[in-house]
């Protein structure tokens, strides 16, 4: 799915060890083109199909490729594992060690996605989840019917999801019920969606201090449902149905206020808030864990074909209104403050503010995403 191309271009902080996951290569080709693949399309026909499949990634020429290669390469280098450990790397991970919020295992959001000891198994996510139904059912009558057709009417979680984006999207060309076995293929075609899924739940359950049960997040949390949808458009676009996806996303874009391109990639436990008027281009890379707030923009520069939108590091925050312009690199573990336009790269662990956004604070020791405080080290002084 995108797992691949987020771990190589958000890679995790230079400060901490990661656990490496090799993922099989997997098909990309859909049934439709399977059932095409022996059919040879009369007259014009070839041209057009291959006009519409040949979108922007697709016509790097062998310059651009190199060009491409040469980005991929100096944002390993920004974010790459360091093979030695610095002597600040050393004392960071001392005082992470000495920090109460920190896990005991000294994992770090940063690090990428990685499931911890308190989160819930897919069977006992569901269990919570129909058990919180339940008791809002029984608390509210005005919302039983609702929360019966949603969720306490399926077996699992997939059917659930797929019956409540259905409902979401549908518009009066495209039934629910179309959508609705469209979207369960895709969690059946591909499981890393329903794992990611699970991801986004738990992070908008452990970061949002107003998201008290999971079934807030499900039902009422665009921000969760929007992530999901784009989810749905992505597996469109990597097999080969782009004109789906895009129709997908522009339904997304109408419904949820957040539109987010479809040949994007993004990581797990990835939590946006509140979610009015967030904008992911083409070619952005989102790594795992990252939080964002609303009206952020990962936006493009020029008309270019290769890589033109950002890449955000693990573990990174982005505050309200952030505007993230061309292909420069938000290193893993760091802060933007609300209102800030980034046009350079910004190093790991770092924060930083203003127009245009300059870096104010350097090696930070708590992570971003774990206190989500969008105050504190914005201020370098200030007396009374």
């Amino acid at each position: 799915m995108f797992r691949a191309p987020v771990a190589e271009a958000a890679a995790p902080s230079t400060s901490r060890p990661q656990a490496h996951l090799l993922l099989p290569p997997r098909s990309l080709k859909h049934a439709g083109e399977r059932a095409w693949a022996g059919r040879t399309p009369f007259g014009s026909h070839r041209d057009i199909i291959t006009s519409i499949q040949t979108m922007a990634r697709d016509r790097l020429s062998s310059g651009e490729l190199t060009e491409l290669e040469a980005v991929r390469a100096r944002l390993n280098q920004q974010l790459g594992l360091a093979t030695v450990p610095t002597e600040y790397e050393t004392q960071r991970t001392a005082k992470a060690n000495d920090c109460p919020e920190c896990p005991e295992d000294d994992y770090h959001p940063s690090q990428g996605w990685r499931p911890q000891p308190h989160h819930l198994t897919k069977d006992q996510l569901w269990a919570r989840i129909r058990e919180e139904a339940q008791l809002d059912a029984a608390s509210e009558p005005a919302l039983a019917s609702n929360l019966y057709s949603t969720i306490l009417a399926h077996s699992n979680i997939e059917k659930s999801m797929a019956f409540l984006l259905a409902n979401k999207l549908a518009w009066p060309t495209m039934l629910g019920m179309q959508l609705m076995r469209l979207i369960q293929d895709a969690y059946d075609d591909d499981s890393e969606l329903m794992d990611a899924c699970l991801a986004d739940l738990q992070a908008v359950y452990d970061r949002d201090p107003a998201c008290d049960r999971y079934t807030q997040a499900i039902l009422y949390f665009k921000g969760f449902q929007a992530v999901q949808s784009y989810r749905v458009a992505h597996w469109l676009w990597q097999k080969g149905r782009k004109a789906l996806a895009l129709a997908l996303q522009s339904r997304i874009s109408e419904v949820f206020h957040v539109d987010i391109h479809p040949a994007a990639q993004l990581g797990r436990g990835i939590m946006i808030d509140h979610a009015t008027g967030v904008v992911i281009g083409e070619t952005a890379v989102v790594g795992d864990n990252v939080s964002m707030l609303h009206h952020v923009t990962l936006g493009g520069s020029g008309t270019s074909r290769g890589v033109r939108h950002p890449t955000i590091g693990h573990g990174v925050l982005l505050g309200a209104g952030v505007t993230v312009l061309g292909p420069v690199t938000v290193g893993a573990g760091s802060k933007v403050g609300a209102g800030s336009v980034v046009v350079t790269d910004i190093p790991c662990h770092a924060v930083a503010v203003g127009v245009p956004a300059r870096i104010i604070k350097r090696d930070l020791i708590k992570e971003p995403v774990n206190t989500m405080d969008q105050c504190v080290d914005f201020v370098l002084n200030y007396d009374i």
